[in-house]
């Protein structure tokens, strides 16, 4: 089983129900929503067809939405501009039906204060860049650095600088109600800057009594100096490489994207790497070699989830995507994952210890899995901090914990039945698995489950053989 995870973004290429099946079928795990694009009534024809597969129980997909946050963006233009290296051009905060030739209005009215003399200004993380050479109250006048063709309403970037923008507009507050009616099991939050954001996201949340977790999109230079606290007060993140590397030098994103994996993984926090991982299949039926190693260092570093953005969401050559981007980790994990070693450092806390303990088990005795039985999924996202060797299939009696355990390293879940004698419901989990030909006749297997003591729960774990 593939243990690394993999989102697809769903897009006009993606849409009906029969594409996302397919997708589904070649490795799909969550389905990613980005609220940049689309109207609530598109997202709610998505959500429906998504909701139509999982009803049908073989797939139980993820749905994370993604946020727009504080975009700044170029305004429209009449027809597309070609510019060229040495050209003079203009970035305006003025509203007004005409401007001058090579102008572009600027949707942040703090555009111009945020900017000094010599910023460089990318367009789309450095399709087309400019220096700024000059500016007035209104206008930052700029000389094209690398020309292109510069079309509508594309995103804007300052090198090093993040826009005093609050992390959450009004659309958002909007997307998030939607997503709580809608019962989504993700939220991204784009432009995440400190913890204050995303606590006050998720004591609305505790509010409106939505089990939706959120992850914390890091894109921000300004977020890089308060990763700690973030990812303490997130319930995920997502390593979004495209802003990053157009906000901060693009030497330095691969550094930080292999110490906030690493941070994740100490913390037992799932964390996804996103963008341009085969960017060029947008267009072409096979990736770079280049983005093939990209993968690998991905899935080496033993990040919970890869991500597709353009790739399933607009490309020509969704499906072959994610049959790529599935066969390349698989392959790899089966030579990256032969330490026994856990790298867990021992704690205090009974179940992380529990966890632990059945992971070193699984790893030492070879087997072929690890039974989890988890009512809230806790224990499910403890054994995965672990990344035993083994599969690990989680079991739980709750549809929205194995929606979002999906997004989690190694874990398949199901969903079962708890009675309230423990070996009836691990009796009815390996039945699951046999139907689903996932055990071998006298496979070994560690089963971390809770067993009823006098009047009270006790965790445990056994070691087994499946008859």
């Amino acid at each position: 089983m593939r243990r690394t995870k993999i989102i697809c973004t769903i897009g006009p290429n993606t849409q009906d129900y029969k594409s996302l099946l397919r997708l589904a079928e070649l490795g799909m795990n969550v389905v990613r929503l980005n609220m940049s694009h689309g109207d609530h009534i598109w997202h709610s024809q998505v959500i429906k067809a998504i909701k139509s597969i999982n009803s049908k129980g073989k797939y139980s997909l993820s749905i994370l939405m993604d946020t727009k946050g504080p975009e700044v963006r170029t305004g429209d233009l009449k027809h597309q501009l070609i510019l060229k290296k040495g050209d003079i051009f203009n970035f305006t905060i003025s509203r007004q039906a005409k401007y001058q030739q090579n102008t572009v209005e600027v949707n942040y009215d703090g555009f111009i204060d945020d900017i000094k003399i010599d910023d460089i200004i990318l367009i789309d993380g450095g399709m087309i860049s400019f220096r700024v050479k000059n500016k007035t109250k209104n206008d930052a006048v700029c000389e094209c650095l690398d020309g292109g063709t510069l079309t509508s309403r594309r995103h804007l970037n300052i090198r090093g600088k993040s826009a005093r923008l609050p992390t959450i507009t009004k659309k958002d507050w909007e997307d998030i109600k939607f997503g709580i009616k809608e019962g989504f099991d993700f939220i991204a939050l784009s432009f995440v800057k400190n913890r204050a954001t995303i606590e006050e996201v998720k004591t609305y949340l505790k509010k409106q009594k939505a089990p939706i977790d959120v992850i914390a999109k890091i894109e921000s230079a300004q977020s890089i100096p308060y990763i700690d606290e973030i990812i303490e007060s997130s319930d995920g993140v997502m390593v979004a490489r495209g802003d990053l590397g157009a906000e901060l030098p693009i030497e330095e994103v691969p550094l930080i994207q292999e110490e906030i994996v690493s941070q994740c993984l100490a913390s037992g926090k799932p964390v996804i790497v996103a963008t341009h991982l085969l960017e060029s299949m947008i267009e072409n039926p096979t990736p770079t070699r280049a983005e093939v190693t990209d993968i690998f260092l991905a899935v080496r570093q033993k990040a919970d989830a890869i991500m597709l953005s353009g790739e399933t969401a607009v490309g020509l050559y969704p499906y072959k995507a994610v049959s790529v981007m599935s066969t390349v980790a698989e392959r790899i994990e089966k030579r990256v994952f032969e330490d026994k070693e856990i790298n867990i450092a021992v704690t205090s806390d009974p179940k992380t210890e529990v966890a632990r303990s059945a992971s070193i088990l699984a790893n030492n005795l070879n087997s072929a899995a690890i039974l989890v039985f988890t009512r809230r999924g806790y224990m499910g996202t403890l054994v995965s901090k672990c990344r035993p060797n083994s599969s690990i299939y989680a079991f739980t009696n709750m549809t929205s914990v194995r929606r979002r355990l999906n997004l989690y390293w190694g874990v398949a879940s199901f969903r079962v039945k708890f009675s309230n004698n423990p070996e009836h419901t691990i009796q009815r989990a390996v039945e699951v698995l046999k139907n689903k030909h996932l055990f071998k006749k006298n496979d070994q297997v560690v089963i971390v489950s809770d067993i009823l003591a006098g009047k009270e729960y006790v965790e445990t774990v056994q070691i087994r053989r499946i008859n």
